[in-house]
C-alpha cells in the first residue's frame, strides 16, 4: 500500500508526468511493494527552496508505506528516485529529499490492511 507525492519546483508536461509514473512504478518494486497498490500523486510549479535557494530544479518525494522495509531498500529507492528526478525533470540529487513514512494502520475499498 505505496503512497508517492512527487513534488516539483519546474513545471511537469503531460508527457513528463506519464513518464514519472511510469518510473515511480517501477521503482517502488525496490521496496518489496507492487505497482498494483502505488497511488501517485505529482505537484508541479511548488515554491520549494533548498539551501535558501530556489535558482535551480529542486523535487521532494515523500513516500508512506504499510509497515516497513530494510533500510537498505530504503537507500536503494532514494539512489533511484534520485535519478528518476535527473532524467526526468533535470533536478540534480543535491536538489533532492526523500522522506520515508511507515505505518501499521492502511485502509482500502472499505476494510483495513
Amino acid at each position: 500500500m505505496p503512497f508517492i507525492n512527487a513534488k516539483f519546483s519546474a513545471p511537469v508536461s503531460a508527457e513528463k508526468e506519464k513518464e514519472l509514473k511510469s518510473a515511480l512504478g517501477e521503482a517502488i518494486t525496490l521496496l518489496g511493494k507492487s505497482e498494483r497498490y502505488l497511488m501517485v500523486e505529482i505537484e508541479d510549479n511548488r515554491r520549494l527552496y533548498f539551501g535558501g535557494d530556489n535558482s535551480a530544479p529542486i523535487a521532494f518525494f515523500d513516500v508512506s508505506l504499510l509497515h516497513s522495509a530494510p533500510r537498505a531498500s530504503y537507500e536503494k529507492l532514494t539512489a533511484r528516485l534520485c535519478e528518476i528526478a535527473k532524467d526526468t525533470m533535470d533536478v540534480d540529487g543535491s536538489n533532492v529529499y526523500v522522506k520515508f513514512e511507515e505505518t501499521e494502520n492502511w485502509g482500502y475499498d472499505s476494510f483495513m490492511f
